[in-house]
C-alpha cells in the first residue's frame, strides 16, 4: 500500500512539473506572436452578406508602438495608407488626398467593411501586459492538444474585458480565441490555422475573424509572406510618409 501511495504522489509531482502554469503558457504565446519588428504581405478576404472581396496589403511594424500599412489592390483601395504611432492612428485616402486621424468612437468602426475594427489593429500589446491568466483545462481542438486559458483584463484601456484562448500545447500558438465584453457578451471569435515555423518561431499564417454582432461569414486574413527582425526605414513611421 505504501508503494502505491508513493507512486501516486510521484505521478502527481511529475504531472505538476511537466504541465506549465497559465503565465508560462502565455509567455510562450507572446514569444511566438510578438517580435522586435516584422514585415508581412497579406490578403484580407471579406465575406460580406452579399459579396466577397479581397484586399491586398503590405505592413511594417516595430514592436507594438509603430506600424505602417499600404493597401496595394484592388484599384479602389490602392494607395490607401495607415499609420500607427503609440496610441494614435491616421489614414490617408488618395481619392480625397486627405489624412484623417481615427480616434474616439471611430476606433470601433469596421476597417473597410471587415470584421476587424480600428481598435483591433491599434492594440498589439503582449497578452501578458494586458491580462491576468488562469489555466481552465486541457482538451482537444481538432487533432491538436490544447491548453484552455481564461484571461481577464488588468488594465482599463483594453477593447475586450475578457478572453478565452485555446493554445496549441506543443507549439504554443493560439488556435482559437473568444473575446468578451465586461457584461459577458461574446463580441468576436477568432480561429488560427496554417501554422508554420518562421525564423525559429511558430506562427499562424491564416486567421479568421468573426464579429458576432454583424452579419456575414467573417473575414479571412491570409499572410502570404512574413519576415521578422528586419531593417525597416525610420521614415515610414511619419505622417509625411502617408502622402509619398
Amino acid at each position: 500500500m505504501r508503494k502505491v501511495v508513493v507512486l501516486f504522489v510521484a505521478l502527481i509531482s511529475f504531472a505538476a512539473f511537466t504541465s506549465p502554469d497559465a503565465k508560462e503558457i502565455l509567455d510562450k504565446v507572446d514569444r511566438n506572436m510578438s517580435s522586435k519588428n516584422r514585415i508581412f504581405e497579406s490578403s484580407m478576404i471579406i465575406h460580406g452578406r452579399r459579396a466577397t472581396r479581397t484586399i491586398n496589403s503590405i505592413s511594417y511594424s516595430v514592436g507594438n508602438k509603430k506600424s505602417f500599412t499600404e493597401y496595394l489592390s484592388p484599384a479602389r483601395e490602392q494607395g490607401t495608407k495607415m499609420l500607427k504611432l503609440e496610441d494614435k492612428l491616421w489614414i490617408y485616402s488618395p481619392s480625397t488626398d486627405r489624412i484623417i486621424q481615427i480616434s474616439g468612437h471611430m476606433l470601433r468602426q469596421s476597417v473597410m467593411g471587415s470584421d476587424l475594427s480600428y481598435e483591433d489593429m491599434l492594440d498589439d500589446r503582449k497578452l501578458t501586459e494586458v491580462y491576468t491568466s488562469t489555466l481552465a483545462g486541457k482538451e482537444k481542438l481538432g487533432d491538436r492538444d490544447v491548453f484552455v486559458l481564461d484571461l481577464v483584463a488588468k488594465v482599463d484601456d483594453v477593447a475586450y474585458f475578457a478572453q478565452k484562448i485555446w493554445v496549441d500545447a506543443e507549439r504554443f500558438v493560439p488556435l482559437k480565441q473568444e473575446l468578451f465584453a465586461k457584461s459577458g457578451q461574446l463580441l468576436k471569435r477568432t480561429e488560427f490555422s496554417d501554422v508554420k515555423q518562421v525564423q525559429g518561431r511558430w506562427f499562424p499564417m491564416t486567421i479568421v475573424y468573426k464579429d458576432m454582432l454583424k452579419e456575414g461569414s467573417g473575414t479571412e486574413f491570409r499572410i502570404t509572406s512574413i519576415k521578422f527582425d528586419q531593417e525597416i526605414p525610420e521614415y515610414l513611421f511619419s505622417k509625411a510618409s502617408l502622402k509619398k
